[in-house]
């Protein structure tokens, strides 16, 4: 069970991601680190914008309840899955739990390549996938 603290620290996180990221971005993971069971890795989440690349793993970490390791990745347990799209998933999940509003044609979430077949304006149902992620 999360503290009162905790609590503020990750609306204080999803607060400060809302201004960074919109449905539609893509977020880059790198991958930091592979335990020798495989079972845990490190994966750093960097968004690129006009001033460069940023890295909101700290944040992404406090959204997602997740530990950060020493080298500045977000741990995450897990076997036989794109881990970094589970990350965005989860995230994205995280960020908009009511889902989005799609631009419909100029719409450039994840959800339309997804099952979403509706290319006109509505509102996505599942916020998992209002960000694309890609592997640097």
């Amino acid at each position: 069970m999360a503290t009162r603290a905790q609590l503020a620290e990750r609306a204080e996180a999803v607060e400060r991601l809302h201004k960074i990221l919109a449905p539609g971005d893509t977020v880059h993971t790198i991958l930091r680190h592979v335990s020798r069971s495989g079972l845990m890795r490190h994966v750093s989440v960097i968004k690129v914008g006009s001033d460069g690349p940023n890295d909101i793993s700290w944040l992404v970490g406090r959204v997602l309840g997740e530990k950060r390791a020493e080298d500045g990745g977000v741990k995450i347990s897990g076997v036989g899955e794109d881990i970094g799209h589970h990350l965005v998933y989860c995230l994205s999940s995280a960020l908009w739990p009511q889902g989005f509003e799609c631009a419909g044609e100029r719409c450039d979430s994840n959800d339309p390549t997804n099952g979403d077949r509706d290319h006109g304006p509505h509102r996505h149902q599942d916020g998992g996938y209002a960000l694309r992620q890609k592997w640097m």
